[in-house]
């Protein structure tokens, strides 16, 4: 999805679909820990509590902000002021944006939700998406967290009906949270919880701005291979593991040349081409690369074991070598 270049005006927005929120039709889809969504239904008992469930607090609190000095900031400018609503671009979300890609135009490829084939207990949120009947190419999004300990398993949950405790007869039962937690619209994301939104998305801007500058550091260090369609931030940000591991890494200490030797020393299978750069064809190969330029392999003097090591505490510098950094 696009991004319009004008800013956009939440106010206006909230306003307008106020005047037509009865009017809207509305989808749900799942989605899991990978991000893989699936397509799923409701019965028409439910028909009066999604909107209010799902879009009406949120029109309501925008509304209510435009007369109470709600601003609106950039999520990585901001410093947790009060009484403002949080927005970044959906493109700085990759996993937003890839959610959405596959929603609008791989519809074909998403599969109905089974609790037999998918399993509850790997959802990660619910998506409702909302269309307006005059203008269906414009849809927006409100998205909220399951929490799995708001989820209840029939095989070990009860009910109480009539008086008394009986089995829970469904196959899943769930608790929606009532709060506003993220709206994509035309291009922004708008997290009205900033933590839910981070753990939904797995985005810290922190870390991965970071990670981000330690990404420029390696590739001016090293000359990297990869397939056609990939590179070294894409595959980075799909990676929470190595958005944490770059946070402390010295770029720099080994060079390209060490890294060749010291994976070949540790029978790693890194791999170079023919004019000596480094091949990184998927994520474990990302690991391995980013493992050996962090110094975490060894090989036990005692019994000639190979280690990667998880943590490690510098004890001192080599004799004779001045410390580095």
């Amino acid at each position: 999805m696009e991004k319009n270049d004008d800013k956009f005006d939440i106010f206006l927005w909230a306003n307008n679909i106020d005047g037509v929120k009865k009017e809207l039709d509305v989808e749900f889809f799942l989605f899991n820990k990978h991000y893989t969504p699936y397509t799923t239904s409701f019965s028409s008992e439910l028909n009066s509590q999604i909107k209010p469930l799902f879009l009406y607090d949120l029109i309501n609190f925008v509304n209510m902000g435009a007369g109470t000095g709600l601003s609106v900031r950039d999520f990585e400018l901001s410093e947790g002021e009060d009484n403002v609503l949080l927005r970044t671009d959906l493109e700085n979300v990759g996993r937003a944006e890839t959610l959405l890609h596959l929603i609008e135009h791989q519809r074909s490829d998403i599969v109905e939700f089974s609790e037999s084939e998918h399993e509850f207990k790997r959802i990660k949120g619910i998506m409702a998406r909302f269309t307006d009947k005059n203008n269906s190419k414009k849809p927006f999004y409100v998205i909220k967290q399951i929490s799995q300990g708001s989820v209840l398993k029939g095989s070990t949950a009860w009910e109480f009906r009539d008086g008394k405790f009986g089995a829970f007869q469904a196959e899943v039962g769930m608790k929606v949270p009532v709060d506003n937690q993220v709206l994509i619209v035309d291009g922004n994301i708008f997290a009205f919880n900033e933590g839910k939104f981070e753990r939904i998305f797995n985005y810290d801007f922190k870390k991965q701005a970071l990670a981000d500058k330690k990404v420029a550091e390696i590739e001016k260090q090293f000359r990297l291979s990869f397939p056609d369609g990939m590179d070294l931030q894409s595959l980075v940000r799909e990676r929470k593991k190595t958005v944490n591991k770059l946070q402390k890494i010295e770029v720099g200490a080994i060079t390209q040349e060490q890294v060749v030797e010291y994976s070949d020393n540790m029978q790693l299978e890194l791999m170079t081409d023919d004019s000596g750069a480094i091949i990184i064809m998927d994520g474990n190969d990302l690991d391995t690369f980013v493992n050996l330029i962090n110094e975490d392999y060894i090989t036990s003097e005692i019994t000639g074991r190979r280690y990667e090591v998880k943590s490690k505490k510098l004890l001192d510098d080599p004799e004779g070598e001045p410390p580095r950094g």
